[in-house]
């Protein structure tokens, strides 16, 4: 089993209050359980208004098939994401 970690450290720049980046959030990782069907929490800068690092995990039996879930969770949110994705990293267990 491999188990597959992808952290996402994400700029919300016209949010201009936690209750604006937490709108934006709560949708954005909304969209990647509905889509993808993984695990994800924000780690740190809970406190920060523009900015936040949420994680992703997500499992199989193939190395390969937790490698294409984890690039489209970074491509979506690349191409879809309200803001800037500032980095991202991979790792696998």
């Amino acid at each position: 089993m491999v188990i597959g970690y992808l952290e996402l450290d994400i700029h919300f720049p016209y949010a201009r209050s936690l209750k604006d980046k937490r709108k934006e959030l709560n949708g954005l990782k909304d969209r990647i359980r509905q889509k993808h069907n993984v695990a994800l929490a924000e780690l740190d800068f809970q406190d920060v208004w523009q900015r936040t690092k949420i994680g992703v995990v997500t499992l199989n039996s193939h190395q390969t098939i937790v490698e294409q879930v984890l690039s489209r969770i970074r491509s979506d949110v690349f191409e879809h994401v309200n803001g800037e994705l500032l980095g991202s990293r991979i790792e696998y267990y």
